[in-house]
Order: structure tokens, then C-alpha cells, then sequence
């Protein structure tokens, strides 16, 4: 008999595990980078991207499921959305989707801007601009395989909400990562720390992993994976942002971080 070659096996499952099931490919994310920057984005960097893209939802998600199992119900809507928001600030994110959706209308009522006056709500536009509400439609299939992986159903509208601010939040988070880029490093570099009642305070080395991200290294025309690392620091804070930058680094532990 002829022995069968043995298939070598993976030294980091784990980290292959987690990139297997991130909804969000890295040829969408890199399509994002491209609306807002003509850096190139390395493959780790995209990974990353997406790592911390997932995280977010998944946060937002498990908060609106919690929501709803109180009402006694399984598919979520979006109030539930409102409630995960209103519960965790950290899940705040995304925030120039707001505008452009009936829930965050409602919740506020009316808009008003600096000065004061009331801003009429925005209509489709026929802009070719690209913009983080323009391409919102290419996340709904990512939001829908994730919510299958949590075991939760929504309603169209809760759908949209989710998919627009995974869109709002990539593009911010493409923005920032182009700015430290171009900054050589976090010049607005700084720390926000959210401690409940009864829960340890964060560890030191989770802060001087921060300040490290703070000063880049690297030429300035490609996005690298501690460029989105650094971007996170940005744009998330408190427990969150430790989650996302850990299972960002946990997904790309396998891939070059150029």
C-alpha cells in the first residue's frame, strides 16, 4: 500500500481561525482604504482592519441581544441597537452614519448643528463621491454572516443600521490610519480608561503597548498593520479598544504586519 503524504499542520491554528471566519473579506476593506487614501494597504493591515471591524459589530451585536432577551424576544430591531448604545458608550462608534438613519434620528428628534440651526434630513443624492454612506451596501452580506455566527436574526431595518455603521466606522478608521501614516506616528496620543464599579483597573503593559503604537516606523506610503493598530487607539476606548487590538493582533499573528 502506498502511504499517503502527511499534510503538515498549522503552527498557529488559532490565529487561522479567526481569520477564517471574519465576515468582512480584505479585498472589501482595502476597497474602503481606496475611497479615502491612494496609500497602498498591506495584506496584514487589511486583516487587521477587518479583525477589529468584526469586533465592533460583535460587540454591538451581544449588546442589542441582551436587549432583546429582556422583551423576550429573538429577532433584534432597531431599538435593541439603541439600547446596546444608550447601556455601553464605548459602543458609540461610527457616528457619522447617525445622520443618514431614521433610529438615530428618532432618538435625538431633530438635528441641530454648531450654530444652531436645524439640519433638514439628508435625501439620496446622485454624487458619485464616494463616502462611507455611499458604500454602506457592501457590508450588508458581512453583517448577515456575522449575525448567523452569533446565533441572532434582525429585521431589515436593524440590518442597515449595523451595516452602516460598520461602513462609517471602517472609513474613519481608514482616515486615521492614513494620518499616522503621513504624521510618522499618533501625534494626538492619549489614553481613556473606563473602570466599573468592582472591576480591576487595566494593566500596565496594556498602556506602554499604547505608547509604542505612538511612534511609527516605516516609509509613508503604505498602511501597515500597526498603522491600523494605532488608528484604533483613535477611534476606540476602554474595553473595546483592548478587545480589537488584541484580536487584531491574534489575527494577523500569522501575517507579516508590513
Amino acid at each position: 500500500m502506498t502511504a499517503q503524504p502527511v499534510r503538515p499542520e498549522r503552527s498557529r491554528p488559532e490565529a487561522a481561525s479567526v481569520m477564517d471566519v471574519s465576515p468582512f473579506k480584505p479585498s472589501l476593506v482595502k476597497a474602503v482604504f481606496r475611497d479615502v487614501t491612494l496609500m497602498h494597504v498591506s495584506r496584514a493591515a487589511a486583516w487587521a482592519a477587518a479583525s477589529v471591524t468584526r469586533t465592533v459589530l460583535t460587540e454591538i451585536i451581544d449588546g442589542a441581544r441582551g436587549a432583546a432577551v429582556e422583551e423576550a424576544r429573538t429577532k433584534l430591531i432597531p431599538r435593541d441597537l439603541l439600547s446596546a448604545i444608550d447601556r455601553n458608550v464605548e459602543l458609540e462608534v461610527g457616528s457619522t452614519w447617525y445622520a443618514h438613519s431614521p433610529t438615530f434620528r428618532g432618538l435625538t428628534g431633530v438635528v441641530y448643528d454648531a450654530e444652531g440651526v436645524l439640519v433638514p434630513s439628508r435625501k439620496r443624492s446622485g454624487s458619485r463621491k464616494p463616502s462611507a454612506v455611499v458604500g454602506a451596501h457592501r457590508f450588508e452580506a458581512g453583517v448577515r454572516k456575522l449575525l448567523r455566527s452569533q446565533g441572532a436574526t434582525a429585521v431589515p431595518a436593524m440590518v442597515r443600521d449595523l451595516d452602516g455603521i460598520a461602513s462609517a466606522f471602517l472609513t474613519d478608521l481608514a482616515r486615521d490610519a492614513a494620518m499616522v501614516v503621513r504624521e510618522g506616528g499618533v501625534q494626538r496620543f492619549g489614553t481613556v480608561t473606563l473602570v466599573m464599579p468592582g472591576e480591576p483597573a487595566p494593566q500596565q503593559r496594556l498602556e506602554d503597548s499604547l505608547r509604542d503604537l505612538s511612534v511609527r516606523r516605516g516609509d509613508r506610503r503604505t498602511i501597515g498593520r500597526d498603522d491600523i493598530l494605532a488608528a484604533v487607539t483613535m477611534q476606540l476606548f476602554g474595553g473595546l479598544r483592548q478587545r480589537a487590538l488584541t484580536e487584531a493582533r491574534e489575527a494577523t499573528r500569522n501575517t507579516s504586519a508590513g
